[in-house]
């Protein structure tokens, strides 16, 4: 048997065990651990109480089904968890990484006076040298869209993000590459 493969078996039986973890713990510790990965306390509520689950597809599957189901209260508290905005971005060490700091800030402030809520959008599985263009990019698209339409966006990127911390916190790591040195949101 190969190194890879027993690294690969053991990291599958990690994340067995978070998954058993997770379906086996009071319910108030699971939607503490559940309300990390969606602002929305119902969302969390409605994960928690389907539990347990057989494998992190079904997981998946829930979390997929809680938030198409959110109301748009459940959206506006899940947009104001702090934690939902979690971009770090690389530093501004140079001129031109200075500008675009100062560009995503300016723009972020126009969504917010535009929208009344902050812009959120899931950057798994980008490079952090990537991810600074993905937000300028992402903002500027999204400013010129209607108030239902991006709503509807902010929602599904906000089920993005709860699905890559879904996986995270069963401890797959597969579905979700980690990069060393950022958080993702």
């Amino acid at each position: 048997m190969s190194e890879e493969s027993t690294l690969s078996r053991s990291r599958s039986r990690a994340a067995a065990s978070r998954l058993d973890r997770l379906n086996t713990a009071p319910a108030d510790a699971a939607e503490a651990a559940l309300l990390a990965c969606c602002g929305s306390r119902r969302w969390a509520r409605l994960i928690a109480a389907h539990r347990p689950y057989p494998d992190l597809d079904a997981l998946l599957a829930a979390g997929d089904e809680a938030s198409y189901d959110l109301t748009p209260a459940d959206l506006d508290e899940a947009l104001a968890d702090e934690s939902v905005v979690g971009h770090e971005l690389p530093p501004a060490d140079s001129l031109g990484a200075l500008a675009a700091h100062t560009a995503l800030q300016a723009a972020h402030d126009a969504y917010e006076r535009r929208f009344g809520h902050v812009f959120v959008i899931c950057l798994d599985g980008l490079l952090p040298e990537e991810r600074l263009d993905r937000l300028l990019t992402g903002i500027r698209d999204r400013l010129g869209n209607e108030r239902e339409r991006e709503r509807d966006n902010t929602a599904e990127e906000l089920r993005r993000i709860a699905r890559g911390r879904l996986v995270r916190l069963t401890g797959h790591r597969s579905r979700s590459p980690e990069v060393p040195g950022f958080r993702i949101a």
